[in-house]
């Protein structure tokens, strides 16, 4: 059977990417589940918005590699696309359970198992979208337990003016010039590529008050020196 790479990681906290999408398809019910029974304290997943308003979950703009359907999300109903089955890990769409979730789905099993909702908005978003989310999510009475990521600054920025103190963790590569200042301007933290990453850089987002998320660790060598070099989370679709 399949499982996790164990890690020893102090105090380091861990954020199953995708859901737990080295044991289950990404981003499904399924991998939400399996991460949601290990020890995990968050579950990360990407939502994007359909042609007609609808919120769903799912990383890249079409489902072609995930269903083996293209149907871009955006130009795309909820209805035709709720229908499409996840192909599993043998390519096949003989898995009844696996489908494409929506936001509620995602909230509901992260609250089921008193997971963090790391939420990924995919795209910029126009602020009626971002306020829907919101509402969606209020709606379960989760809101307090979500932190919100993008690599879409205005996404974040727009989060911030409606919820002053709502966790939110700003996506990027690596440190860029002034990076540093758009996080303490609007009380962001950060989610980064480790690759990336210096412990001198580590040491600087703490000296400011700045929580450090990394993506996506998935060897034990690379989840190891992240521990080492003291960030607060880890990222990963294996390591526990």
């Amino acid at each position: 059977m399949k499982d996790t790479i164990k890690l020893n990681k102090k105090n380091t906290l861990m954020v199953a990417h995708r859901g737990l999408s080295n044991i289950e398809p990404e981003n499904s019910c399924a991998a939400f589940i399996a991460a949601g029974n290990r020890s995990y304290y968050g579950i990360e997943t990407d939502v994007h918005v359909t042609a007609d308003g609808r919120y769903v979950i799912i990383h890249d703009d079409n489902t072609l590699r995930t269903t083996g359907t293209d149907m871009v999300i955006e130009e795309s109903k909820y209805e035709d696309i709720k229908n499409l089955r996840l192909l599993g890990y043998d390519k096949e769409t003989s898995r009844t359970d696996l489908r494409i979730p929506d936001l509620v789905d995602y909230i509901r099993i992260c609250k089921h198992y008193g997971k963090k909702a790391v939420l990924e908005l995919k795209n910029p978003m126009s602020e009626g979208h971002l306020l829907g989310i919101i509402g969606e999510i209020r709606g379960v009475d989760y809101l307090s337990e979500v932190v919100f990521i993008s690599f879409a600054l205005e996404n974040l920025i727009t989060i911030r003016k409606h919820l002053p103190e709502q966790k939110i963790q700003y996506l990027v590569t690596k440190v860029e010039d002034g990076l540093i200042d758009i996080l303490k301007e609007n009380r962001f933290d950060v989610d980064i590529y480790h690759k990336y990453l210096t412990d001198e850089q580590v040491r600087m987002f703490k000296e400011n008050g700045i929580t450090v998320n990394v993506w996506t660790c998935n060897t034990e060598e690379v989840g190891d020196r992240m521990v080492d070099i003291g960030v607060d989370m880890i990222t990963t679709n294996i390591l526990e």
